[in-house]
């Protein structure tokens, strides 16, 4: 195993010297978009009738009829087959937390026997792929294999050039046969359903003009890259996505130079390269950097409609992985691939936009806009004060259980900062609006709401890279997402529990101008009760902070360190009732969803024992014993030669910690594969999720100790796996 290290050491140099692609003197501008349906394309391949008819469905969410839907699909077949593609799949993202796609050839025979190229409007809107063997948490038995993916209008078909090969790929949902959601996208469009009619309703308040309002996205994707010999030299890396074990280097991120720092040459090449498929693909990506960790990077687009922006950014990750083989590198999108230093995040900048161009998080040039603010501003605030457990289960995974309370990272427990100048406002909405209002009191509101707060908040507050959820200028930033995470789960929960608040908000305000107060005095009111009853999530200090911790335990905030934990919230009924109210999730689908995950948890730690206790076994311990033997040997030969003991004592102390290490190691291994064994025997999915949480990924970290200060001490020569210094500088 030791000469695999070195040959991979070798062979990075190789791969250095490997061409890289050109591509300079092409404006973005030039072919951005160019593998998808939209725009000008859909405008030249389809008549008036289907082009309106596809409009519509976008714009307002109406249903595309079978004859206008025969109409698109030729159109779709025209254009794909011009840019050379031969089949079409259904793209979705199931519940494993990776896209799905089963391609079908346009290529078909007629009844004589003839070939001909075909794609009708059934094949458009619906197919029926195998569903048997994906995460359902129970709503299908493993012999009902049927399962339907549904066609969404609203996110724009696209060409996957893999190998030699195009595809045409449509984005769609995916349910069981007996309607229940299986993925990601269905429940995020009907979040997005949901908080429109609920935003647009209280928007009406201030603007009648306002028809829709839409959630928008921009997410940051924080990622890592090695080389790929190194990484395939690595059991941990190659079925686990992070080390195992692995003692750090004498320099990590400590001298912060990394960060923001020169991109080295060969990972420049890569990102130019998937920089290009995503331009093509129509992902608007706008800026890459170096991250704090050494080999650790980052990319981020400009924001889109949230629907669009979580299919990017799943597409995007399918996109990075396969163009890192070309550069004979492997990306890493796990929260904590390595110890010690920083983990990895997908930061969701999530905002309200109306049709009006709007951003209803940004505050405006009147007493008016700037009242509309502060009321969809106060009621994010609110969301999050009633919700944070929820808001915690939907980022709750056992990759960013690694992540969440270290240091680079925002804690387990949910808070909202604003900023000095916007806490100082809220303090004094809730100081002013008390007790009965009187015509002047009003005056003096409508004017000190403009006075207050300027047009631009982007620099009137700082950024507190501490907390999981900040107000960033126009926006929220919730910073807790994990790398690996779909977006979709995180934005589905907040578009949600967004659409509760504004709704229960319009009710309070409606009630209060029935009993005859005016309208911007209800409004202030409502907002003023909703300020005084979310206080206690608002933090504007050090989150990393151990007291905070204990004042947010003063407060009740709840600190979830582990996923199953933290899914618990899923099971209870006011969980259960919001969720059905809102028109999300069924009662048996949420059941699925915390069935699902809990199992994913069980399944990941389940792996990461094996991984561990193989390496452990057939890697670190014969290295350790052999580089034992030498010892011994050694003491023994200077032993013969009739030397004092003085003469080997260093040798003698060495065998003895090393022993004691061999010992140590081999009793936690053992120990650990005896309780994954107690544990498999449990048949509770949420028992057996806690069990593998205390009793056998407790012991992850005493096997690590011992695993690690055998690699300080062991013969470099002799060690199996590359080391960090080798895989996080080694280009």
């Amino acid at each position: 195993m030791s000469a695999h290290r070195f040959a991979s050491i070798d062979e990075v140099h190789l791969h250095n010297d490997k061409k890289i692609l050109d591509y300079s003197g092409k404006k973005i501008t030039e072919f951005f978009g160019s593998n998808v349906f939209t725009g000008a394309k859909v405008r030249e391949y389809l008549s008036d009738e289907a082009y309106k008819s596809l409009q519509a469905s976008v714009k307002a969410g109406s249903k595309i009829d079978r004859k206008m839907a025969e109409q698109i699909a030729s159109g779709m077949k025209a254009w794909a087959m011009s840019q050379g593609v031969t089949h079409i799949s259904h793209w979705f993202q199931p519940l494993t937390g990776t896209t799905a796609e089963k391609h079908d050839s346009f290529f078909t025979l007629k009844s004589d026997g003839s070939p001909l190229e075909t794609f009708d409007g059934d094949a458009l809107i619906q197919q029926e792929p195998d569903a048997s063997s994906f995460p359902n948490g129970g709503i299908r038995a493993t012999f009902e294999a049927r399962g339907y993916t549904a066609w969404d209008p609203a996110s724009p078909p696209f060409i996957m050039e893999t190998a030699q090969g195009k595809t045409l790929c449509i984005p769609t949902i995916f349910i069981a046969y007996s309607g229940e959601s299986l993925d990601y996208k269905a429940p995020l469009l009907k979040s997005i359903a949901v908080l429109d009619k609920a935003a647009v309703d209280v928007c009406n308040y201030f603007d009648k003009n306002v028809s829709k309002v839409t959630a928008t996205l921009g997410w940051e994707q924080e990622y890592f890259v090695i080389d790929e010999a190194l990484a395939d030299a690595r059991p941990d890396l190659v079925q686990c996505g992070r080390t195992l074990i692995g003692h750090a280097p004498a320099k990590g991120q400590q001298l912060e130079d990394h960060y923001f720092g020169a991109i080295p040459e060969r990972v420049f090449a890569f990102m130019q390269d998937f920089e290009q498929e995503s331009y093509k693909l129509g992902i608007p990506l706008r800026t890459r950097h170096n991250e704090v960790a050494p080999a650790q990077f980052e990319c981020a687009p400009i924001f889109e409609e949230v629907n669009i922006a979580v299919d990017h950014n799943s597409l995007l990750m399918d996109v990075m992985n396969r163009v890192a083989k070309r550069h004979k590198l492997k990306v890493l999108f796990h929260e904590k691939p390595f110890a010690g230093v920083n983990g990895s995040g997908k930061h969701n900048n999530w905002s309200l936009a109306t049709d009006t161009g709007i951003n209803l998080l940004a505050p405006g040039k009147t007493p008016r806009t700037n009242l509309l603010f502060l009321t969809f501003f106060i009621n994010v605030i609110k969301a999050v004060h009633d919700y944070a457990d929820l808001l915690r289960a939907a980022i709750a995974s056992e990759g960013n259980d690694y992540r969440l309370g270290a240091n680079e990272a925002p804690p387990a427990i949910i808070s909202v900062f604003i900023g000095e100048y916007l806490t100082k406002v809220l303090g004094e909405i809730e100081e002013r609006v008390s007790g009965k209002f009187t015509e002047q009191d009003e005056v003096i509101l409508k004017l000190d709401i403009h006075k207050h707060i300027p047009e631009l908040l982007m620099d009137n507050t700082d950024r507190n890279r501490t907390s999981p959820f900040a107000f960033t200028g126009n926006k929220f930033e919730f910073r807790a997402v994990g790398s690996s995470a779909n977006c979709a789960s995180s934005m589905s929960t907040l578009n949600t529990i967004m659409a509760k608040t504004l709704i229960e908000f319009k009710k309070e305000v409606d009630a209060k101008i029935a009993g005859g107060e005016k309208k911007e005095i209800a409004i202030l009111q409502t907002l003023r009760q909703s300020i005084k009853d979310s206080q206690n999530i608002l933090f504007e200090g050090d989150n990393y902070s151990d007291e905070w911790a204990q004042e947010a335990a003063k407060r009740g905030l709840s600190n979830f360190k582990t996923t199953p934990e933290a899914l618990d919230v899923l099971a209870k009924k006011e969980t259960i009732d919001m969720f059905t109210e809102m028109g999300i999730y069924s009662a048996r689908e949420l059941a699925a969803r915390h069935e699902i995950v809990l199992e994913e948890y069980v399944k990941r730690v389940q792996i990461e024992a094996r991984v561990l206790g193989y390496l452990c076994t057939n890697h670190i311990l014969p290295a350790a014993v052999e580089y034992q033997n030498n010892l011994v040997t050694n003491v023994k030969g200077l032993k013969d030669l009739g030397l004092g003991e003085d003469t080997y004592a260093a040798q003698l102390n060495l065998i003895k910690v090393i022993s004691g290490h061999i010992q140590e190691l081999n009793n936690n291994v053992e120990a650990m594969i005896e309780e994954r064994k107690k544990a498999n025997k449990l048949t509770d999915m949420h028992k057996k999720a806690f069990d593998y949480c205390t009793n056998i990924k407790a012991r992850f970290e005493q096997i690590r100790y011992h695993a690690d200060k055998l690699e300080l001490l062991v013969d470099d020569k002799i060690w199996p796996m590359p080391k960090y210094r080798e895989l996080l500088f080694l280009r």
